[in-house]
Formats: C-alpha cells, sequence, structure tokens
C-alpha cells in the first residue's frame, strides 16, 4: 500500500547545461562558470547538470573549447555536489549511434574525469539503446538516472510509460526521469505518473520539465505531492522561457515542508552575477522570444529551438509564410512515424521532413534520416510506422529487427591510430572526441595546435627578450 509521507524535495541544478543551451544557445563559456562553482556548490543542490547534451559539440564547435578541459575544471572545484550529465544512450553526446566499444570507454572516461550521476535517455524510449551505457556507469560505481523522454499522443499512456519505466527498473538504475523537454507535462497528469510510479516500482523519481508551456512551476507543485524526489530548476535569469523555471520562485511555490533545503542567500549572489555577464558578455544571444512562454507549444509539441530552425530553414526557401503549415505537418509525420518523441535527434529527422513535405509535396523527397529512421537504424519506435509509409521509403526492403549497434563495427582502436598519426593525441579523451565529431574535432585539435605554436613562440621571443638577445 502506498504510504504519504512529507518529503523534502531535491533539486538538480541546471544553470550550466540545460538553462544555457535553451536560452543562449549553449554558448556560456568555461571562464564564465568558474567564478560562481564554488557558490554553487555551497548551494545546497544534489547535484549539478553541467555536461552532456549539446555542449560538447558546441564547446569544440563554435567556443574553441575542450569539453574534458571543462570537467576536470568544475571537478576541481566542486567538492560537495554531485556533478551530473545528460546521455544520449547509444548516441552518447552526438547525433547517431555509436558501437559499445566507444560508448564504453565514453562512460568510463566521463565517471574517470568527475561525473558522478549519468542521466540517460534514448528519443523514443527504447530501452536497447540505453543498456550499454546504463550497464557499463552502474559497473563503474555511479548513480544512473533511467530517463523517459515525455509526449503526447495516442500511445503515450500511462501504463505506457509504466511499462518503459519496469524495463529501466529492471536494469537497476537508480532512479526514474521523466524528461519533459517540451514543457507539455501539465500537473495532473504529472501527478498521475509520478504517483504512478511510485507505487508501483518504489524507485525515486525526477522531474525534468521547461517553462515553454507556462506550466512547469504548477506541474512541479503537483509531482512533488505525489511524491517526487527531485525536480530541475535553474537560476534566474537563466531561467523560464524555454529553459527550466528559476529556484527562487519554485522554493516558494512549494509547501514549506516540500521545501528543498537550499541557501536562497547564496543562489540571490550566483543570480547578481549572471545577471551582469548574461546582459554584457551575452547579451548578443539573447531573444526575447525564448524567454516568452509559448501556449501553442501544448498543441504542436515542438521546442522552442526547432521552431527556430524552421523560421531559419524557411527564410532560406522563400517560404517563411509556410510556418503554420508546417508545424501541422510535424504532427502528420509524427502519426506517420509511429509517434517518435521530438527529442533529439528524432526532433530533427521530423522537422526535416515536414518541412519538405510542405515545400514539395508529402514524401516526394524523403531524407537519409527518415530512410534510416524507417528501416529500425534509430530504434523501435513507440508505435508500428505506417505500413504505406515503410512501403513508399524502403521499398522491398525490410526494417531490421535488431538492436541497431549490434550492426556497427567497433570503431575505437581505429579512431586512436588516426589521432595518433595526424599529432593529434595529448590524452585518452582526445581519442573520444575524435570518435563522435571526426570533422570537427580535427579541425579543433588544428586550430588548438596552431594556438600552441603561437603561445610557445610568443614565450621564446619574450624570453629572448629579457635576456637581451
Amino acid at each position: 500500500m502506498f504510504q504519504w509521507v512529507i518529503l523534502v524535495v531535491e533539486i538538480v541544478d541546471t544553470t550550466l547545461r540545460d538553462a544555457h543551451q535553451s536560452l543562449i544557445a549553449t554558448r556560456l563559456r568555461t571562464e564564465d562558470m568558474i567564478p560562481i562553482l564554488e557558490k554553487i556548490d555551497k548551494a545546497g543542490f544534489y547535484s549539478i547538470e553541467m555536461w552532456g547534451g549539446a555542449t560538447f559539440d558546441v564547446m569544440i564547435r563554435y567556443l574553441n573549447e575542450d569539453p574534458w578541459e571543462r570537467l576536470r575544471l568544475i571537478r576541481e572545484r566542486v567538492h560537495r555536489t554531485k556533478l551530473q550529465m545528460l546521455l544520449r544512450g547509444q548516441n552518447l553526446v552526438g547525433y547517431r549511434h555509436y558501437p559499445d566499444d566507444v560508448v564504453e570507454k565514453f562512460v568510463e572516461l566521463s565517471y574517470k574525469n568527475g561525473i558522478d550521476v549519468f542521466r540517460i535517455f534514448d528519443a523514443l524510449n527504447d530501452v536497447r539503446n540505453m543498456r550499454t551505457s546504463i550497464v557499463k556507469a552502474k559497473k563503474l560505481g555511479a548513480i544512473v538516472q533511467g530517463t523517459i523522454t515525455y509526449t503526447i499522443s495516442p500511445v503515450h499512456t500511462i501504463e505506457h510509460y509504466l511499462k518503459i519505466a519496469e524495463e529501466l527498473a529492471a536494469l537497476e538504475v537508480d532512479h526514474i526521469t521523466i524528461k519533459d523537454m517540451s514543457g507539455i507535462l501539465d500537473p495532473y497528469t504529472a501527478y498521475t505518473l509520478v504517483k504512478a510510479l511510485k507505487e508501483r516500482l518504489k524507485i525515486p523519481v525526477d522531474i525534468h520539465s521547461h517553462f515553454t508551456g507556462g506550466l512547469a512551476v504548477a506541474t512541479y507543485v503537483k509531482a512533488v505531492e505525489a511524491g517526487a524526489d527531485f525536480i530541475d530548476t535553474s537560476i534566474s535569469p537563466l531561467a523560464f522561457g524555454s529553459g527550466q523555471p528559476g529556484i527562487q520562485t519554485v522554493y516558494h511555490a512549494l509547501p514549506p515542508e516540500n521545501r528543498p533545503k537550499i541557501d536562497l542567500k547564496v543562489v540571490e549572489e550566483i543570480s547578481s552575477y549572471l545577471e551582469k555577464i548574461i546582459f554584457t558578455k551575452y547579451k548578443d544571444l539573447i531573444n526575447i522570444k525564448v524567454f516568452i512562454p509559448d501556449p501553442n507549444v501544448l498543441e504542436h509539441q515542438v521546442p522552442g529551438g526547432m521552431i527556430t530552425n524552421f523560421i531559419m530553414q524557411l527564410k532560406q526557401l522563400g517560404a517563411e509564410d509556410k510556418l503554420g503549415e508546417v508545424l501541422a505537418e510535424v504532427k502528420r509525420v509524427r502519426e506517420d512515424l509511429g509517434w517518435p518523441p521530438l527529442v533529439t535527434p528524432s526532433s530533427q529527422i521530423v522537422g526535416a521532413q515536414a518541412v519538405l513535405n510542405v515545400i514539395n509535396g508529402r514524401y516526394k523527397v524523403v531524407t537519409k534520416e527518415v530512410r534510416d529512421y524507417v528501416k529500425g537504424l534509430y530504434g523501435r519506435p513507440p508505435a508500428p510506422i505506417k505500413e504505406e509509409i515503410i512501403r513508399l521509403v524502403l521499398g522491398n526492403e525490410k526494417p531490421i529487427e535488431v538492436r541497431p549497434a549490434d550492426l556497427l563495427k567497433p570503431m575505437y582502436e581505429e579512431c586512436y591510430k588516426t589521432v595518433k598519426e595526424k599529432g593529434y593525441y595529448s590524452k585518452e579523451e582526445d581519442v573520444l572526441t575524435y570518435c563522435l565529431f571526426p570533422e570537427v574535432a580535427a579541425e579543433f585539435f588544428e586550430k588548438t595546435r596552431k594556438q600552441a605554436v603561437v603561445v610557445k613562440a610568443t614565450s621564446r621571443d619574450l624570453w629572448d627578450e629579457i635576456l637581451g638577445f
């Protein structure tokens, strides 16, 4: 029988990962995190989500920073609070499946460098795509959050989610996380889902939501009322909009007996720092639209960043007036493809095909990614793909039945040889960076090497000047 208890909820702080990923395109630099790390460590959070997701790609592609160095620097300065990352199952921090040898090595080195909590999900909720990383992380002694990607469709019922949770529990995950990336989880569904999870599995539950639809604060209150053990918040001004709700607001929204043991004075000091730096150094990245709740998301379920991409694509095609048609087509494509949740990479797969369908006619042009999806190379969809879509896309070819990664050859050793031969190797982690993003990593390593040469030459010139040469 379910026993009601007074629960002091714990907080996962997302300021250093999902918050700036959602609000300023993942551009917060490590140098601007360092001044507040000790304060964040003192605030009283259960964990700090500060790695994974899009951070890895953005750092080497746009910021010219080494993601592994960021992890090391944060770990050196954060001692009380757990460090947490978002891991896309077999996709790791990339956009395609990687073989098991790369997945296991990535998890091993992430843990070795300081990750305590692995939040592991799959875009399709195909637990087969999560098993390798979960088993490896558990073996290492890490805390694992088995994660369910939340969406709304005719097949995504409470019972559907409970079955996924049971599969994850069978892998001995430590927590179940409900990942509501679009901000569409309403308060009463959250209450029902959390209560059902706690009654059936008796496992700690974490609710992760975005404020995109304006519901998240109310959703958190009802989730905690139902027994949620963790909720995800960030620190204003990197909060609300398409990011997570701000802890300063959520704290006061909760009943006093459920409030987390957070030092709000320390949080306010962090907030003051963020306000100064975000509205000066990062002011050009601020788009007021991402800070304003969008009730339309409750209908189309399209995350804010995805809509921004639609607008850019349509503008390039001279079809900006087609946005409404594209959003409507997204729902039709989702139904055709078995109702995949709109999260990386399925959001990109569905979104690109929706644009093509509106511009060229339905499935007159089919992307390679849709073909791979229909073939089963991304995993098992939540519901069967429509037979006419399978025939249209694959012809006489049959979808695969096995786990997609079973078809992949090991690649770590090959990457190791390449990185060594090209002179990119400075540490073992460089091999994984190259495995995940070969072209981008090569460019990053070349740039880093050139900068090192310049620094060395500058140092030599200065030394010569001191000696009077």
